[in-house]
């Protein structure tokens, strides 16, 4: 895991790279996994930090899925290596205690990392990183038969008869003391009743006075000397005993550490690639934690023009990034650089931000090649660096003669040394501290050197020279700190292209210069300004003006677009209702039908069955006009209820169909119309004179295999090709099919994914009309395709307003719950 880094101490410093470094291995469970993350910097290979990062990565998914890990500490268990390469030596009880609990929580680890994600098929990195570390579990098998979960021997049956004889001998010596307490002649000799422990063997203390009276061993005098601590005669063969026993005990377990300890070192070269592997995967967890403690995101790599070569070259931007380190203070800011822009000059007004933006980038991209998520937005985009490099603050020495500017050239000049077309520099307040002809030619002339080394150079100043630098050399742009005129105060925002004014004047008077020295120095510089500032405050004006005005129309478009959905959610419905009453006007049509058809059939008969008469004729006839009235009432009635429904939206569909500033086409034979309410397409075959007598113009239309008398007003005519016809011209002459009803739940499971997508889009539909405003979709895992694809419909559908999985108990990932606006 060695890195090589070229990267001086000062950079890291000035950055506060440690800080960071040190939050993340605070939130490591081991000791050695947190001494390693210290020990780290950041990664300058491109696939190193690639493949870092798809690993913390989809940590950082895992703990989004899963929520806490509950990771238990690590043990350090490193230190005792050594102790396993060396023949016959021996592990002490706790050392192989924690070898055995540490193999048990690390593979805790390398399950919970090794779980799939929701919706995801295959192999995470992650998962065949922790798959690759070899198993060691008959190791802490072994320990655990030994050792118990407290870290105490088992009753293993050698120690049991050594430990049954020391309790023995343990309760003899304790009934021994027991009866000097107990008999009336000793106790009053004793200063105490209960026996206690000296070496290790049972003693009484005794006054000293009879001291003479028992008999036995003086082991210890109290530094009063009124108390004298015996070992009586007859105790003392058992305690001689119990010490030969203890000793036995202690033996014996030695020789079982010391089998055990060389069953581990057998297979030391496993357990330490085991424990090398755990630690790794320790520091891709505290990473991932600290990410996703901090609501951070992964950047984005830019592809490269080289084909993916070493670059540090494409599009480097942050969008709303924050620095790390100073919470809800921070400010987000925007910062966008194009591949053909290697340079940026920041210029505005003093305590504008200015450093800050610059240590922010610089950290920033530090902790992505530290494989960290970043406090910013989705779409930041950051290249990897072969190298940083910082120069900020004021680092004057009196001790090393080194003034202001003499600080400053020394460190650049350390910096042109080592940079190269893979570096990142950072440069605060160039120019500074000296004359500013003088600091800006000298400012020039190094950007000039940086610009011809291709190295990713982001630099402050306050000299007004090195604005018209930025307009005149190519790949260099320049950018301002916004600063608020009303409010004398900045807003930290830069703004990309404008160079900002120093406001010099402003910030003194808001600091409390006093207000004559301040219209004072306002009348020197009014003397000797040029017109560089009046260009300046002009393009911020434009600058503001633009923004509003995208503001606005972005405002417009959104409103535009929810009358638009407004419109179409009336359209909908007058459908349905066109939908129903046609429905109900068939089924009017069919009773009437059919009563006809049983009156007819009666009639046949009856002329079937006798002579044709002229009262049969009469009444034939009778029946047949009778049977076109109802048929012309009930077709009146349809079609006046349809007028009233849909009267505006047919007039807003032939609006549609006939082009601005054009009249409706003569109708002719031969003309292709689109006939009657629902707009069927058909071809005129002659204007019908006898229907016409009397009446509006009736032409009779051929329309599949039926032919049909329709009014001028009821025919629209069609381009000859029938080709062109607007969109809508096919929508709306389709036959409608009656429409389900809205399910509280629907079931796509055994779907293919274009049938199940058409399914929920009718659901949908149904529940806008229906007024249902929240329904569930059964989808299934399975390989996660048709859960992907039913979450990317809802997603992009403008009438769904959320979307999310079910608990556990109602189908957890398998079945996903839609609210709609």
């Amino acid at each position: 895991m060695a890195v090589v880094i070229s990267m001086n101490e000062k950079t890291l410093h000035l950055l506060e790279f440690a800080a960071i470094r040190a939050e993340v291995a605070a939130r490591s469970v081991s000791e050695e996994a947190a001494e390693m993350i210290s020990g780290e910097l950041p990664r300058l290979d491109r696939g190193e930090v690639e493949s870092l990062k798809a690993l913390v990565e989809a940590a950082h998914k895992l703990l989004a899925a899963f929520g806490s890990d509950n990771q238990a500490s690590l043990p350090a268990v490193g230190c005792f290596f050594p102790k396993l390469d060396v023949e016959g030596m021996m592990l002490e009880t706790g050392e192989v205690y924690a070898v055995g609990i540490f193999i048990e929580r690390g593979e805790l680890l390398r399950q919970w990392l090794s779980k799939p994600l929701p919706g995801e098929t295959g192999e995470t990195p992650l998962a065949k990183a922790a798959r690759e570390i070899p198993e060691c579990a008959e190791i802490a098998a072994g320990i655990f038969k030994i050792i118990d979960r407290d870290g105490n021997f088992r009753d293993l049956p050698a120690l049991r008869e050594i430990r049954k004889r020391i309790k023995s001998l343990q309760r003899d010596i304790e009934t021994a003391g027991q009866r000097y307490a107990k008999n009336e002649d000793t106790r009053r000799m004793l200063q105490s009743e209960i026996p206690s422990q000296r070496d290790g063997r049972m003693v009484i203390a005794v006054k000293a006075n009879f001291r003479g009276r028992i008999r036995g061993i003086v082991h210890e005098v109290s530094a009063s000397g009124q108390t004298v601590f015996v070992e009586p005669e007859e105790v003392v063969e058992k305690n001689n005993e119990l010490l030969i026993e203890n000793r036995k005990l202690d033996a014996e377990m030695r020789r079982i550490l010391r089998e055990l300890t060389a069953d581990i070192a057998s297979r030391r070269d496993v357990l330490r690639s085991f424990h090398r592997g755990i630690i790794f995967l320790e520091t891709i967890r505290a990473r991932a934690r600290y990410g996703f403690e901090k609501k951070g995101i992964f950047a984005r790599c830019p592809c490269s023009a080289s084909g993916g070569r070493e670059s540090s070259g494409g599009k480097l931007a942050l969008k709303q990034a924050r620095h790390p380190l100073l919470g809800d203070a921070a400010v987000p800011l925007d910062l966008s650089m194009d591949g053909d822009i290697r340079t940026v000059i920041i210029t505005g007004p003093n305590t504008g931000g200015k450093t800050v933006a610059l240590k922010t980038l610089g950290l920033l991209a530090m902790m992505n090649q530290f494989a960290l998520a970043l406090p910013a937005a989705e779409g930041t985009i950051l290249p990897v660096f072969s190298s940083f490099f910082a120069d900020i603050g004021d680092e004057q020495s009196l001790s090393q003669s080194l003034s202001t500017f003499s600080a400053h050239i020394t460190n650049i000049a350390a910096i042109l040394s080592m940079a190269d077309s893979r570096s990142l520099v950072l440069l605060d307040e160039l120019g500074s501290g000296t004359d500013p002809e003088e600091g800006s030619a000298i400012a020039m002339a190094i950007l000039d050197s940086f610009i011809e080394k291709q190295s990713r150079l982001i630099v402050t100043t306050h000299h007004g020279i090195l604005k018209n630098y930025g307009w005149t050399q190519e790949g260099v742009e320049n950018a301002s700190m916004e600063f608020d005129s009303r409010t004398l105060s900045p807003t930290y925002r830069i703004i990309m292209g404008i160079p900002g004014e120093s406001r010099a004047v402003d910030i003194a008077a808001r600091n409390g210069l006093p207000a004559d020295l301040v219209a004072r120095a306002r009348g020197y510089l009014d003397e000797e300004r040029s017109d560089v500032s009046a260009l300046i405050a002009g393009l911020k004006e434009k600058r503001r003006e633009l923004d509003e005005a995208e503001q606005a129309t972005s405002m417009e478009e959104k409103r535009l677009a929810d009358q638009r959905r407004e419109a179409d959610l009336r359209e909908l419905r007058l459908r349905q209702k066109e939908l129903h009453l046609r429905r109900d006007g068939a089924g009017s049509l069919n009773r009437l039908l059919g009563e006809s058809r049983k009156t007819l059939e009666n009639l046949v008969r009856e002329i079937k069955e006798g002579e044709l008469t002229r009262e049969k004729t009469l009444k034939v006839k009778e029946f047949l006009a009778g049977l076109e009235a109802s048929v012309n009432a009930e077709e009146a009635a349809i079609k006046s209820t349809l007028e009233k429904e849909s009267g505006e939206q047919s007039a807003a569909r032939s609006k549609q169909h006939t082009p601005k500033g054009e009249t409706a086409a003569a109708l002719k034979p031969g003309q292709e119309v689109l006939a009657g309410e629902r707009q069927r397409r058909g071809r005129i075959l002659k204007l019908d004179k006898k229907a016409t007598a009397g009446k509006a113009a009736q032409w009779l239309v051929e329309i599949g295999s039926l032919k049909m008398r329709f009014s001028e007003q009821e025919l629209l005519p069609l381009p000859s090709s029938g080709k062109n016809a607007p969109p809508s011209v096919t929508l709306w002459a389709a036959d409608l099919a009656p429409a389900a009803p809205a399910a509280f739940e629907v079931s796509l499971r055994g779907m293919r994914l274009a049938d199940a997508l058409q399914a929920l889009g009718r659901q949908l539909d149904a529940a806008v009309l229906g007024g249902l405003n929240q329904f569930a979709v059964v989808h299934g895992k399975g390989d996660g395709i048709l859960c992907n694809g039913v979450h990317e419909f809802l997603k992009n559908d403008p009438r769904v307003a959320d979307y999310r999985f079910s608990r556990p108990e109602l189908g957890g990932f398998g079945r996903t719950e839609v609210v709609l606006k």
